[in-house]
């Protein structure tokens, strides 16, 4: 069986965690403040926080903003349940924005139509890693009508751009990593990232500079704890044991155990991991580019290039049924492949809530031909090419 996406544990990593482990810090400490300090050097931002999971980081994103009942948040229908889930939980309410037609990504023109003076974000999702375009969304965000409730909202005198970037870690847009082109992005280090914690998260802050990005990063650390004044570092470290509770908070911090994982994965992800990866997509690339039926996804342009987390290829002219078909064959000849992801409106939470299918057409059209390719470390270029093969011969036999 060719696997569809494993996490790349390796020795490495095992003696990281090892050593993690034999510390004694196994909640969050050291490593996790160390791995927030690389993560910045990386991206180029002045401050990352890491957490438990995207989820719980992203909600902290609308709680910071003052987001609640009576609120709209504008999301894309072409996503995973995470993306709408954190609106739904504040009590706001979820607006869709459909696909721009023929990509996988928002249209930021149907985002343009969907605000009113009740939008307080928009969370545009960077869909298998290639950026969504910011450019466009930020012009029309900073036209927006908008109605500050709390002084946070008047601070940035326009609805917060959020990027959903749990696909996106390493892409760029005009040169820079795309965490630059939102005012907070949000990264997932699930274990079928690119760069894994086995479970966990980050937010990059790219706050304009009236922001004090040292009592932003302190709100959320504390509301990542319960609402706690000191961490167990802090507390150690302080030599007071004393605490309070300023704030109703949750619980999403991450662990040292999770930071071990992302040290090692981080110390070679630029140079390693996404040179493999994007070495892995364009042999998908040169070899599916052969079939009339294969339409490539959409990995770079003159602006954006993409971190190449999944590889959405599109069969062209077929139907739903025949995609789980393909798929169906496709695991006869053990080849696992994946779909991303069913529109929001398809499934029944949000149906609940009145939408419909046929209010995202793109987004549908997208989907209903859509599979995502085996990518991983360790696929082989041989492993590609009996992929492609493979494919090929499961679409022959089920559009024929």
């Amino acid at each position: 069986m060719i696997p569809f996406s494993p996490p790349r544990v390796d020795e490495v990593t095992i003696a990281a965690v090892t050593e993690a482990l034999r510390s004694g810090w196994i909640t969050t400490g050291p490593r996790t403040k160390r791995l927030e300090n690389e993560l910045a050097l990386y991206l180029g931002v002045g401050r990352v926080a890491c957490f438990g999971s995207w989820t719980g980081a992203a909600e902290l994103v609308l709680r910071w903003f003052g987001i609640g009942p009576g609120d709209e948040v504008i999301v894309p229908a072409y996503t995973y349940a995470a993306s709408a889930n954190i609106i739904a939980h504040t009590g706001a309410t979820i607006v869709f924005a459909d696909s721009l037609a023929g990509s996988f990504n928002v249209d930021p023109e149907d985002i343009a139509r969907k605000i009113t003076s009740r939008t307080k974000a928009v969370i545009p999702v960077d869909l298998g890693g290639f950026p969504a375009d910011y450019q466009r969304i930020m012009q029309v965000l900073a036209t927006a009508p908008f109605s500050p409730s709390n002084p946070i909202q008047e601070e940035l005198g326009r609805p917060l751009l959020f990027a959903d970037a749990a696909h996106s870690f390493g892409s760029r847009v005009d040169g820079k990593h795309s965490c630059h082109s939102a005012d907070i992005s949000g990264y997932s280090f699930h274990a079928v990232k690119n760069l894994t914690t086995a479970e966990g998260g980050a937010l990059a802050f790219n706050l304009p500079t009236k922001f004090n990005l040292d009592e932003v990063y302190n709100w959320f650390m504390r509301m990542s704890l319960h609402g706690q004044s000191k961490d167990a570092l802090a507390k150690t470290a302080g030599g007071s044991w004393k605490y309070d509770i300023l704030d109703h908070g949750f619980k999403c911090n991450m662990t040292d155990l999770q930071a071990a994982i992302g040290l090692v994965e981080l110390g070679r992800y630029e140079n390693d991991m996404l040179v493999k990866r994007d070495h892995l997509c364009k042999l998908y690339d040169r070899m599916l580019g052969a079939y009339d039926w294969a339409i490539l996804p959409t990995r770079r342009d003159e602006r954006r290039s993409s971190s190449n987390h999944l590889y959405m290829v599109r069969i062209d002219r077929i139907t739903e049924e025949h995609r789980d078909s393909i798929i169906a064959q496709m695991l006869k000849m053990e080849v696992h492949v994946n779909v991303h992801f069913m529109p929001l409106p398809t499934l029944t939470a949000f149906s609940r809530l009145g939408f419909s299918p046929l209010q995202v057409p793109n987004a549908m059209a997208a989907y209903t031909n859509e599979i995502s390719l085996p990518l991983y470390y360790d696929l082989s270029d041989q492993q590609v090419e009996e992929v492609v093969q493979k494919l090929a011969i499961s679409v022959k036999a089920v559009v024929s």
